[in-house]
């Protein structure tokens, strides 16, 4: 049989394929067979960190593997997201992370380090969640109502801080939907923007409940409002700020968990297996009825398809409320 040169690479291809597919599926069928990183795109004690360690324990747990848990916070997730985007496509390195870095980000900033949909591998969304609006409990405001008459009788006094693409829109489209001039004070991480607002540096906040109910339950932050539209089970008497003021107001957030692009399908199926099973522990449970939040396991296509139709909404959402891209 005369071959071409053509035919003849095609053959040697086919066959070093084959002899390196047992290999393949034997490192895919024993993963993990040590620690893999969970990489948090914000600071200790914040929603998502909190639930990233809750998920941690339990993967560790099914697999008998570490599970660490690195916050890269700063630069709204860009940070945490481009050093997940470079590391090694082996499912070794997962980031939990939320709407900021993979629908948000791309709107809000000319230009990002990275590609939310071809530099990532989808693995299942974790969560969803929505925020409340706060001030210190010495504030002068007892209600969303008495925000927006300061805020409309001094234009530009009033200051909100941010730690998040979700806490800085809730701001943005507040002003937007109220038509009224606030401050907005960036941090790296909703943690942070709580500490200045607790030392008097800001006068507010929209931040997720995680985070903000600890301060709420020790006396030290007032709840005005939340930003969902249905009041929160945690926060049963705090109105919806739609209802105190700002009718069809309504922004909430997700997490979901990504892998590297180009890690291998069954790693991705293996990360998927274990992080749905961990949606259903004790403590991964807690932090949704904590946050009065939602679990939200999809398939690795059910992520993708999401994702496109949430950074279409947050590209709407951003551009009605008039933020310029930075």
């Amino acid at each position: 049989m005369n071959l071409t040169p053509h035919s003849r690479r095609r053959m040697l291809a086919c066959a070093a394929t084959l002899l390196l597919a047992p290999t393949a599926w034997a490192q895919t069928a024993a993963f993990p067979n040590r620690p893999i990183t969970f990489v948090v795109p914000f600071a200790a004690g914040s929603a998502t960190d909190t639930l990233a360690r809750a998920l941690a324990s339990s993967v560790a747990e099914q697999t008998g593997q570490p599970v660490i848990v690195d916050n890269k916070a700063g630069a709204s997730g860009m940070i945490a997201a481009q050093a997940v985007a470079r590391a090694p496509a082996d499912g070794y390195t997962v980031i939990i992370s939320t709407n900021t870095t993979h629908a948000a980000n791309e709107h809000l900033f000319k230009r990002i380090a990275y590609d939310p949909v071809k530099d990532f591998a989808p693995i299942t969304g974790l969560g969803k969640g929505g925020m409340v609006m706060v001030v210190r409990s010495d504030a002068p405001f007892q209600s969303v109502g008495d925000v927006l008459a300061a805020a409309r009788k001094e234009p530009g006094k009033l200051s909100f801080a941010s730690g998040s693409a979700s806490s800085r829109v809730a701001g943005e489209l507040f002003q937007q939907m109220a038509n009224v001039k606030l401050l907005h004070v960036p941090y790296r991480s909703n943690p942070l923007g709580v500490t200045d607002l607790l030392g008097g540096q800001v006068h507010m906040m929209f931040t997720d409940t995680s985070t903000g109910m600890p301060q709420v339950t020790a006396g030290k932050l007032r709840p005005l409002g939340v930003t969902t539209s249905q009041r929160k089970a945690v926060l049963p008497d705090v109105p919806t700020i739609a209802e105190a003021g700002v009718p069809g107001y309504d922004m909430g957030y997700w997490f979901a968990a990504y892998a590297t692009g180009g890690t291998p399908a069954p790693v991705v199926a293996r990360l998927n297996q274990l992080l749905h099973q961990a949606m259903k522990t004790p403590g991964v449970q807690q932090f949704y009825t904590a946050s009065s939040g939602q679990a939200f396991p999809t398939s690795p296509d059910e992520l993708a398809r999401f994702q496109a139709s949430e950074t279409t909404k947050w590209g709407r959402v951003i551009k009605a409320a008039g933020i310029e891209p930075e």
